[in-house]
Parts: structure tokens; C-alpha cells; sequence
């Protein structure tokens, strides 16, 4: 019986004949290098499409010092990345702008001290080109990890650890949190409502205090009981509802500083027996549509663009890269703009 073939991978060489060009010219074109003419170019890379030739990533590497891997970092715990759609959002964002530049994606989840001790060892060892980190609580080690490595390293969300100015010249992707907040409120204010009550996220993130923040620039006078404390999980959102009802039974309206959490308090609205909007109004934050349209009423939130805002992580990060060496350096903020989706809980 004949053993089965084995297909034989194109080698460099078989690429060059095809093209009638030198082994050297194909490195070269497939490393980025200067110096090939454009009509040379596009014939190698027309006999490395019809060849279906894949560069051998070490041999790549050993020539550009360069991986090809890109470390995705999210300070939370494991349970919590797979269950919230945020992060799926946002990994498939960056995913898709990595697999344009035939990069690799490289997951990396740190929840308590010996995950950073284990990530440090890792990025320590060369392994990947750069680093996009998010969901960076305060006091979390992360950020000098990777300055202390010289990582190029593009953050989700505002740097908010101190000391800020060390911080200022980082690069950074972020929603317009504060003034999401704000339109939110103001909405509740327009419909009339008057004990608006706000359940704020982790107040270790960013996010959890710019929303907290623009809250409060509407309702500067407001009694500090009307605000309660979430984790960004639905859960929270439950117990915080609670504490708020029982704090301020007549309460009509509450800003929600995440989908999530607002799923959890409008659990709570109807196991109180109160309607909703008729009785209290409910905005959230983010428009996860999985959870704002699935929601009874669907969910009247601030919507952000998750999975452009990682698109734009990853874009800011390759410009980095790109620029290693030549004397420039990408630096500054990049805010996103957010608007408020009307559904029928407010």
C-alpha cells in the first residue's frame, strides 16, 4: 500500500525562481526592507500568493528581532473576562486589526499577585513586541512592569494611578466617560425626574470615577446616599439597587454606570414591585446589545464604541512599533466619542 504524500511547504528559493528574482530580493520584500523596485515587488508578492508561500515566523524573527506576537493584558479575573461582553468586544476589535498585519494575539489575564509575577517572567522573556493592557485597576503593578522592561504599551482606559505625572506622556484609548455620564443625567433631568440616584462602578478604575464624576457635575447637590457602589457586574447591580431603595423608596430615576450592572438593578425594580420607566427611570452605560436590547424594557444607555475603541489600541500600538528607533514617539490620549441610545426604560 503507498504511503500517503506529504505536501511540500514553498521554500524561499522556489519563490525567487518563480518570480526570477534573488533569494535576497524576497527577503527583503517579506521583512519590509527598502530598496526593491515596486514592479519587483509586486511580482514576489504574486509568486508568494500563487506559491502560498508562509514565512518561517523564527527565521523572521532572527532577522527583524522582531516576534510577530502581540501580549493582550486584562487585569481581572478569569471568570470575570468570559462573562462580561465588554471584553469580547474589545479582544475582537484588536484581534481584527492584528490579523490585517499578520500578527498573533497573545492573551494574557492577571488576577492576583503570582499571575503578575508569572506575566512578568513571560514578557521578561522576549516573547512578544508590545503590550495592549486594560481594565488596570489603581495600585495595580502592571504599568511599572512594563516600563521597567521598556515594553511599548498602549493602555484601555485613562491612566488614573499615581503619580500622574509620570503618567502623562502614555498612550491611551478611552471613551468620553464623563460627558457620557453627563448627557445621561441631563436626559433624566429633562424627563422630569427628581431624585435621580447613580450606582457607580469600581472607583480603582477610570471609568468608574469619570462616570461617578460626570454625575455629579449635573447634580452638584446631590445627597451622597443616592449613590451606591457596583462592580461592574450584574450581580452588583442587584444588591446596589437594593441599598438604594431602601435608602430612598421614593427615588425615580438611576444613572447606571454599566449595562451590566443596570440588568442586575432592573431585577431588583421588579422584584420591588416598581415599573419601569413609569415608576423609576433606568439609563445604563455602554450599549452591550447582547444586554440593552435583551433587557424588559430594552435598556436606554450611553453607547461607546467597544470594539473600535481595541481597533484603535492596536493601531495606535503598531505606530509605536513602527516608530522604535527612529526618534519619534507616539504619546497622548485618545478620547472617543459616546451618545445616548433612547430604548424604553427611560
Amino acid at each position: 500500500m503507498p504511503e500517503p504524500s506529504v505536501a511540500v511547504r514553498p521554500t524561499l528559493e522556489a519563490v525567487a525562481a518563480h518570480a526570477g528574482v534573488s533569494r535576497s530580493t524576497v527577503s527583503r520584500v517579506i521583512n519590509g526592507g527598502t530598496g526593491v523596485r515596486r514592479q519587483v515587488m509586486a511580482r514576489v508578492e504574486g509568486a508568494i500568493e500563487e506559491l502560498g508561500y508562509v514565512p518561517n515566523r523564527a527565521a523572521r524573527t532572527l532577522v527583524t528581532r522582531r516576534t510577530g506576537n502581540i501580549a493582550v493584558m486584562i487585569a481581572e479575573p478569569e471568570g470575570r473576562v468570559f462573562s462580561d461582553p465588554y471584553f469580547g468586544l474589545q479582544i475582537r476589535g484588536i484581534s481584527k486589526e492584528l490579523v490585517a498585519h499578520d500578527l498573533q494575539l497573545v492573551l494574557l489575564l492577571a488576577e492576583g499577585a503570582g499571575d503578575r509575577e508569572r506575566m512578568d517572567r513571560y514578557l521578561s522573556g522576549g516573547h512578544i513586541d508590545g503590550a495592549l493592557a486594560f481594565s488596570v485597576h489603581r495600585d495595580d503593578p502592571l504599568p511599572d512592569i512594563v516600563r521597567r522592561l521598556g515594553l511599548p504599551t498602549v493602555y484601555g482606559g485613562r491612566p488614573h494611578w499615581e503619580p500622574i505625572p509620570r503618567e502623562a506622556a502614555l498612550a491611551y484609548v478611552d471613551a468620553d466617560n464623563r460627558g457620557g455620564a453627563r448627557e445621561a443625567v441631563r436626559y433624566l433631568v429633562a424627563q422630569g425626574r427628581r431624585r435621580i440616584a447613580h450606582i457607580a462602578g469600581p472607583l480603582g478604575l477610570a471609568a468608574g470615577i469619570d462616570r461617578l464624576d460626570g454625575y455629579r457635575d449635573v447634580l452638584f447637590d446631590a445627597d451622597p446616599s443616592l449613590v451606591a457602589q457596583g462592580d461592574f457586574t450584574d450581580g452588583s447591580g442587584e444588591r446596589a439597587m437594593a441599598q438604594l431603595l431602601d435608602r430612598h423608596p421614593d427615588l425615580d430615576a438611576v444613572f447606571v454606570a454599566s449595562d451590566l450592572m443596570a440588568k442586575g438593578a432592573l431585577r431588583t425594580l421588579r422584584a420591588r414591585g416598581r415599573t419601569v420607566p413609569h415608576d423609576v427611570a433606568v439609563v445604563g452605560f455602554d450599549d452591550l446589545t447582547s444586554v440593552s436590547t435583551a433587557t424588559d424594557p430594552p435598556l436606554t444607555t450611553v453607547r461607546q464604541d467597544i470594539e473600535g475603541m481595541g481597533r484603535t489600541m492596536a493601531r495606535l500600538l503598531l505606530r509605536k512599533l513602527h516608530e522604535q528607533g527612529s526618534g519619534t514617539r507616539t504619546q497622548g490620549a485618545v478620547i472617543t466619542a459616546t451618545t445616548l441610545t433612547r430604548r424604553g426604560s427611560a
